[in-house]
């Protein structure tokens, strides 16, 4: 039996009632089984946490008018997709429930002057659970059977608000108990990404990207034939657009080359996306949703060998390096445990590392916990805090083959001045870290020497 395809569309896919009908279009002219994920409508997730930022303020007004406008967002929404009738009536009453919800957290937040991390997901998931209606009603309005399911009903995670980690076994149980019914019946199952509840019923959300990671594990608990993820470029692109005018599609990666791609920066795909698909071996093709027409990018587990020495480059601006010195390093056991001990103590990430004999630099992206990190640190050894950096990745499995590529990346860079050069143990990246002023020369030049003189497919 050939699993359904699951099909996510980012916040502009679903941004208002001209993108829905869109997205409506799109899954009336895909056959066989379907599962639709969205995310919440584009800007509505930010403007539903700057909401708890103005209830921890105390301002009540303030709130009320942030509720009021997101409110009118989605009626307008629903009055120029349904302009009148039961159908209308009925999916207002439902998202007049959410609405509610809303407001009631908000004022609690806004007496108590405080949202907790969970209060804080509870309205955060307010923005994906009225998408989801949307689309369910509108493809039922379409003459395409859909039916809502409740996200908090189908990814079981644990209780970490605001990052939640799904439970494997359950969730892979709980969405097959949900969806497989739905599919059985020739309806599709839709579905909001990014939120989850715990085993008690506590609604959590995934973090920001978690509507891809959503569909991942849709597709993994019911054996996807392929993972789509709609968004608004002609999928994975040789380097970020917004750096590089003349970047390119590209055709075809391995999950390793789009796992590592994500993982240093490429806003296209969340680097959790690849992890369930790996597991059962599923393609994730990125679309256009303007541009359905388009074949897009697609991942598989490895891909035919191109002319093309790279897949991609990927870069992380504005990130913080942190250098740990200590002239007792080289004789001194366990220190680099000591120093990881202390981020995983302030539970923030680093991405590169590289070592001498005396000291550690680390790259973070998230350094809300600078202070703590760093007075912890300070206890054994010297540190310095560099701000206002950047991280450019070359990535592709031609890397592993051919040493000399990793050369040809170093000097392309000329005579930028790196702070840091390091390539992972997997040989798929090589990575450096420099001013976040040079990043635009460095894609640059990156861009030119790599893929300027090659076409586009690969």
């Amino acid at each position: 039996m050939i699993g359904p395809v699951v099909m996510k569309f980012g916040g502009t896919s679903v941004g208002g009632a001209t993108a829905m009908l869109q997205v409506a279009r799109i899954v009336s002219r895909t056959t066989g089984d379907r599962v639709v994920v969205v995310s919440a409508m584009s800007g509505v997730t930010d403007a539903l946490l700057a909401a708890g930022a103005a209830a921890c303020s105390g301002d009540a007004g303030d709130v009320a008018a942030r509720v009021a406008f997101l409110e009118a967002r989605h009626r307008a929404a629903v009055d120029a997709l349904f302009p009148s009738g039961t159908a209308a009536r009925e999916l207002w009453t439902d998202i007049a429930v959410h609405l509610e919800d809303l407001r009631a957290v908000l004022r609690s937040a806004a007496v108590l002057r405080e949202v907790t991390p969970r209060g804080l997901d509870r309205v955060a998931a307010v923005g994906e659970l009225l998408s989801s209606r949307i689309i369910a009603a509108l493809l039922g309005s379409q003459g395409i059977a859909a039916r809502w399911v409740d996200a908090r009903c189908a990814v079981l995670t644990d209780a970490n608000f605001g990052a939640a980690q799904p439970l494997a076994e359950r969730t892979h149980l709980a969405i097959s108990r949900e969806m497989r019914p739905v599919l059985a019946t020739d309806e599709i199952p839709v579905v909001g990404g990014f939120v989850g509840a715990t085993e008690a019923g506590v609604t959590t959300t995934l973090g920001r990207g978690g509507s891809d990671y959503s569909a991942a594990l849709i597709g993994e608990a019911l054996e996807a034939c392929e993972i789509q993820i709609w968004t608004d470029v002609d999928g994975m692109l040789t380097a970020d657009p917004r750096v590089v005018a003349d970047a390119q599609p590209v055709a075809h990666l391995s999950f390793d080359e789009a796992s590592e791609l994500a993982y240093f920066g490429a806003k296209v795909l969340h680097p959790s996306t690849i992890i369930p698909a790996i597991a059962r071996n599923i393609p994730v093709r990125i679309l256009n949703t303007a541009r359905p027409e388009n074949p897009g990018s697609v991942i598989t587990a490895r891909r035919s060998p191109g002319f093309r020495p790279l897949a991609a480059i990927a870069c992380k601006r504005h990130v913080t390096v942190v250098n740990v010195t200590s002239t007792r390093m080289l004789l001194a056991h366990g220190f680099l445990r000591r120093v990881f001990e202390v981020f995983e103590r302030h539970a923030t990430s680093v991405d590169v590392v590289t070592t001498s004999e005396i000291s550690v630099s680390m790259t973070l992206d998230d350094d809300r916990r600078i202070a703590a990190i760093e007075r912890d640190l300070a206890e054994f050894a010297t540190v310095q805090v560099e701000r206002e950096l950047a991280i450019v990745s070359a990535v592709g499995d031609n890397l592993r083959a051919d040493p000399a590529l990793a050369v040809s990346v170093i000097a392309a860079f000329g005579r930028l001045p790196l702070r840091m050069v390091s390539q992972a143990a997997s040989r798929r990246n090589v990575t450096v870290v420099l001013d976040d002023a040079d990043v635009a020369a460095a894609m640059s030049r990156l861009h030119a020497e790599f893929f300027s003189t090659v076409g586009v497919e690969r």
